[in-house]
């Protein structure tokens, strides 16, 4: 007998909402409209400019970008540094540190005859040097602080932008010193010299290597050699003879060390085995930044005397890729990110080192004399009494 078979009946497909699709419609079409957008501006359009508008939108600024000045501790030798989370002044009247308002975070106020400043872009670090005592800031408060033992003395202190330290003393017992912290103020490794001098040291961004300069002395000669450690051994995997050159700056970046002498730069390999060189001479070197992402500023002369007379972009192959010819004496460089800075005692001139051009300019600086840039392009002015925010339109 056979089996009587039905047929099944079929689904009636629901019909979607006009509504959801009309909605679907517009939102694909503004997203394609957007690529396109995207593709035929990408030469002006400036992602900066947005994350600016994030991270300000609150701020209240003038028709030309500049935020309400507030008041700083001020005192000699100022120095200032311009953090994620905030500022930070280092003077001869102490370590000072502001959120982007003016609001007071953290402070140390204490005496130091040579103040020095080191900072990454989260972190800063103040001592005095040739003293005992350094103080480190970030994420809005003081989260590390340092006394030396007996006759010790600070030589350098420089953090990365995880928070970690590297710091050069000299220490009873040997010609040199170089411990390493980590953001916690715990001790990663401690490199002590007998045979040669410590005199500068640098973390890399991931705290996995330090690099060491030291001098010694050989048949009445002074020389140079720079050491590479892991932070998990005493032994230097790599080292660089540097031979009589005096080593004035150093930092470390992803896969890469920039190493600044009297008259040269320096791109060296972590192993050792690449080292790039641009001379500066016969020109004479009025100062440097080596803070911008794969690129260093240097302001030279051509005579010994006198101002800087131009400006120099150096790529990590020690390349000249810019030149800006200077007109005026400058008081203050910087250099964050893609973006580096001149200032002037009538302007502040920013540039778009990727895109090799004049990014903005702000005319009147209101006597500021100190500089500092964050990544996207704003900047921190401060003169003797004052700081502010620069933020392009």
């Amino acid at each position: 007998m056979e089996e009587t078979r039905k047929t099944p009946t079929p689904k009636r497909l629901k019909k979607p909402n006009i509504l959801v699709r009309t909605l679907a419609l517009l939102v694909t079409g503004a997203l394609v409209l957007g690529a396109l957008a995207l593709v035929a501006y990408r030469d002006t359009f400036n992602l900066d400019t947005l994350k600016r508008w994030l991270a300000y939108r609150d701020m209240a600024t003038s028709d030309t970008g500049e935020a309400v000045p507030f008041t700083h501790a001020g005192g000699d030798k100022l120095s200032v540094a311009y953090l994620s989370s905030g500022i930070v002044t280092a003077s001869t009247v102490g370590v000072h540190y502001y959120d982007l308002e003016g609001n007071s975070l953290a402070d140390r106020v204490l005496p130091m005859e040579n103040p020095v400043l080191s900072a990454s872009r989260t972190t800063a670090a103040a001592y005095d040097a040739g003293n005992q005592t350094l103080f480190a800031f970030r994420n809005g408060e003081e989260y590390f602080s340092l006394k030396l033992d007996g006759g010790a003395d600070l030589l350098s202190v420089r953090p990365n932008d995880n928070g970690w330290l590297a710091v050069t003393a000299q220490r009873s017992g040997y010609k040199g010193a170089v411990t390493v912290y980590n953001n916690r103020g715990g001790e990663v490794i401690q490199i002590s010299l007998s045979s040669v001098f410590a005199v500068d040291a640098a973390i890399s961004p991931g705290g996995r290597t330090v690099a060491v300069i030291t001098m010694g002395q050989e048949k009445g000669s002074f020389f140079s050699r720079l050491l590479f450690y892991p932070v998990d051994r005493e032994e230097p995997t790599a080292q660089v003879e540097l031979g009589s050159l005096t080593v004035l700056d150093l930092d470390f970046e992803d896969g890469l060390l920039w190493v600044l002498c009297e008259d040269r730069l320096l791109t060296v390999t972590p192993d050792g085995q690449t080292v790039q060189t641009f001379l500066i001479s016969p020109n004479y070197l009025k100062g440097c930044t080596l803070e911008g992402d794969g690129f260093a500023l240097l302001l030279t002369g051509r005579y010994r005397s006198g101002s800087a007379t131009q400006a120099l972009v150096v790529d990590r192959d020690a390349q000249v890729v810019q030149s800006v010819a200077l007109n005026s004496q400058i008081l203050d460089y910087a250099a964050c990110g893609s973006y580096y800075a001149l200032l002037s005692g009538s302007r502040l001139a920013l540039y778009n080192q990727a895109t090799e051009e004049l990014y903005a300019t702000l005319d009147n600086t209101q006597a500021a004399r100190r500089l500092d840039l964050a990544p996207n392009a704003s900047a921190l002015l401060a003169n003797d009494q004052q700081a502010w925010l620069f933020i392009p339109q």
